[in-house]
């Protein structure tokens, strides 16, 4: 395998790189900037921005498997997520069209936020619903990859919040349970979530199983979690006894309303913005992995406790914590 990895600087891509190394495979990980981590055998670095037609043209030349990951999490206005997201998706399926005709798979990386909240588990069967601008941009990335799986071997992997070791994104978590919080948000909804390294497996799942092509997939976890779970469950990592706090919805609002006004003043993305806001007071987050076990016999193994467990010990020795 030849694999273009976009994105390889990220949570993600630096675990998709890692496994793709161990398997032996060739990488060419385009990153923003260089990324000491992914100094791998096998591996080899292309700095260029996703949203450069003439760097997506050069990564994919002479790749047979295309993994994008290259995204945006955090804005302040809807606009950045549709110009990254999207665009970025829209430019690599036009260079893979034009430069890499003998493409074996194309992998997006979709997201949970694509689909409806749901306290009770939603199903690839159900159409998209996003509850916020992330989500919009994600299903509108997810729709434009299917739309071209008569010309492309396409698949797509819509995972919820991933965990473990090297993570920013949820680092807010730790950080508060460190200093004895763990916070409940309204109703303190259910959620999905995966152990990073068991998404990265799901990911080379997509990339070699015929039975995903023109699919998406959900990977997640059969164990499920709330907010408040993830603050219990590193507190625990961390040997802290935490105060639980209810946080009322019209707090949260207004603090992720002054976060985001600050991040257009600043340039400075913040852990708390609108975007995440609106999904922790969502009635949940829950979504069904049974069709990638069917079909690619995909499981999340990691249980909770040991990936939120080795993500502290990483923040730990990162200085972090």
């Amino acid at each position: 395998m030849h694999a273009l990895v976009t994105g390889a600087g990220g949570f993600l891509g630096q675990a998709l790189v890692r496994a793709l190394s161990a398997r032996r495979a060739r990488v060419r990980a385009l990153v923003r900037r260089p990324e000491p981590a992914l100094a791998l055998p096998g591996v080899e670095e292309v700095v260029g921005d996703a949203t450069d037609p003439a760097a997506l043209a050069r990564a994919v030349a002479g790749v047979d498997v295309v993994f994008h990951l290259a995204g945006v999490r955090r804005a302040a206005e809807a606009d950045e997520f549709f110009r990254v997201n999207v665009g970025s998706t829209r430019l690599l399926l036009e260079a893979c069209l034009a430069r890499a005709p003998r493409l074996h798979r194309l992998v997006l990386a979709g997201s949970r936020a694509a689909s409806p909240p749901s306290a009770t588990g939603c199903t690839e069967a159900e159409p998209p619903r996003p509850a916020e601008a992330y989500g919009e941009s994600k299903a509108e990335a997810e729709r434009i990859t299917l739309l071209h799986a008569d010309r492309l071997p396409v698949a797509v992997a819509r995972s919820p919040r991933i965990m473990g070791p090297g993570d920013r994104e949820n680092l807010l978590f730790f950080r508060l349970a460190q200093r004895g919080w763990a916070l409940r948000f309204g109703a303190d909804a259910p959620l999905s979530w995966i152990d990073v390294d068991d998404c990265a497996r799901g990911l080379l799942l997509l990339a070699e199983r015929p039975q995903a092509v023109g699919q998406a997939f959900f990977l997640a976890s059969e164990e499920r979690t709330s907010v408040e779970g993830l603050f219990l469950a590193a507190a625990a990592a961390l040997g802290v006894t935490p105060r639980r706090v209810a946080v009322p919805a019209p707090a949260l609002r207004a603090a992720a309303a002054l976060a985001d006004a600050v991040t257009r003043a600043t340039g400075r993305k913040l852990p708390l913005n609108r975007k995440l806001a609106r999904q922790l007071l969502a009635e949940g987050w829950v979504c069904d992995p049974g069709k990638a076990r069917a079909l690619l016999g995909f499981e999340a193994p990691t249980p909770l406790a040991a990936s939120v467990a080795r993500a502290a010990a990483w923040y730990r020795a990162q200085g972090w914590l």
